[in-house]
């Protein structure tokens, strides 16, 4: 019952937000506090305005007021400090290692291993339900491209070698998730780059597990 009054509390407060003048409003209170006719002189509202939408962001808990300790017949309002760090999804609980699994372990995965060690510091590893006999050099280029490094000396491995009991298993191509013999906990529907083969294509496939391990990354409880 408690998360479902989260979700809605949330809820709340996107349906707010999604109103031009009230974002223009929280727009200006994330830089300071104003009173209401600060607002409506900047935004050049009427007054009744004001009061509305005023009315409404303090029904969603988005902003409140104090009364000036100099004036008292003046209000100043502010947001609230914890609206924001709350609309965000909640956390995950951290798992004991990511594995990331592709069909040949030599492209996708190997590249999310890396960045997820680079961003991380949840033990990774990756694999292939199919594996190759090497990683694709393109693979490893694009990794030099952006600081990191493919271990050359390592063969792609099979799934059924790596995988272990606690790991948070993430598969990074479609053939993959479809075949696996085992659940996914996750499924990424990354771009085969090696169809394509070039530099371009590996970089783009790069950039998409990048921001793809950024985004999981910060919604991990710290260990």
């Amino acid at each position: 019952m408690k998360a479902m009054t989260e979700l809605e509390r949330r809820a709340g407060i996107f349906a707010a937000l999604a109103d031009q003048t009230r974002l223009r409003i929280v727009d200006l209170l994330t830089l300071g506090d104003l009173s209401s006719s600060e607002i409506g002189t900047t935004l050049d509202l009427r007054s009744n305005l004001i009061a509305h939408h005023l009315g409404v962001l303090e029904s969603a808990r988005i902003i409140s007021r104090t009364r000036s300790e100099f004036d008292k017949r003046r209000s100043y309002i502010g947001l609230r400090p914890e609206v924001f760090d709350t609309l965000a999804p909640t956390s995950v609980t951290p798992p004991r290692r990511v594995l990331f699994v592709c069909t040949a372990n030599s492209a996708r995965s190997q590249l999310a291993e890396v960045i997820w060690r680079d961003v991380s510091g949840i033990d990774a590893a990756s694999a292939g339900t199919r594996p190759a006999a090497v990683v694709n050099p393109e693979a490893a280029a694009a990794a030099a491209r952006h600081g990191l490094a493919i271990d050359p000396a390592r063969p792609p491995r099979h799934v059924d070698d790596v995988r272990s009991d606690g790991d948070l298993v993430i598969t990074v191509c479609d053939d993959a998730h479809e075949r696996l013999r085992i659940r996914d906990d996750l499924h990424w529907s990354i771009r085969d780059p090696a169809r394509i083969g070039t530099p371009a294509a590996f970089d783009a496939a790069f950039d998409t597990l990048l921001q793809r391990i950024r985004a999981l990354s910060s919604r991990l409880l710290a260990a």
